[in-house]
């Protein structure tokens, strides 16, 4: 409507689980490691009739460390969430979090498995855990991007549509942000950087 141009919302709907998966991918070939100060939390998401969660991550410049769209809230799924963000970023310094017990769990766990990759034969300090009534303030805003985009969905149908979407929803917020290397310099609007992401032929 904002171009004059009139088009059904099932085709918009088609045109995301098409196309969103293919500029993550390119966007996060191009994506600029995150600070070493993490804030983790997770917010509720309804599928069908179900609660579903997306654990998400900001270091202390907002910028979006990683996210995992995940069906249960337990340690398992907090493993995967921290081994994919150290994964892409490395080893922060410091990690926030709630108060919830698998998510302390399961980032001693994973954060033992990497010292013990250490490459110099130096042992590493442990990551310093912070809990606090107000410490998680930061994500707790930033959730407010997600759920402004979620709430007038009423939820979604599917895990697979749910994962496609929020997945899509998470890269725009990181474009906006100026996440990617080619944005290092000169602020870029999106319509710039999805020309830069997916070039036309």
């Amino acid at each position: 409507q904002e171009r004059g141009i009139s088009v059904d919302h099932a085709t918009i709907h088609r045109w995301i689980i098409r196309y969103a998966p293919l500029i993550a991918k390119a966007f996060n070939s191009q994506r600029k490691p995150a600070g070493k100060n993490w804030f983790v939390d997770e917010i509720y998401i309804k599928v069908g009739r179900h609660w579903t969660y997306l654990y998400r991550a900001i270091d202390d410049n907002g910028q979006t460390v990683e996210f995992l769209f995940s069906q249960k809230r337990d340690i398992r799924a907090a493993k995967l969430f921290f081994r994919k963000a150290f994964e892409r970023n490395g080893r922060p310094d410091s990690i926030t979090l709630d108060r919830y017990q698998a998510n302390h769990t399961a980032l001693v766990a994973i954060d033992n498995e990497y010292r013990l990759r250490s490459e110099n034969g130096k042992p590493l300090r442990p990551i310093r855990i912070q809990t606090g009534k107000y410490l998680n303030n930061r994500i707790e805003q930033s959730h407010c991007c997600i759920k402004r985009r979620t709430k007038p969905m009423l939820g979604f149908k599917s895990n697979t549509c749910a994962n496609i979407i929020l997945s899509g929803i998470e890269t725009i917020q990181m474009m906006r942000r100026g996440q990617a290397d080619y944005a290092r310099s000169v602020p870029l609007n999106l319509k710039q950087q999805f020309e830069i992401l997916i070039p036309v032929k």
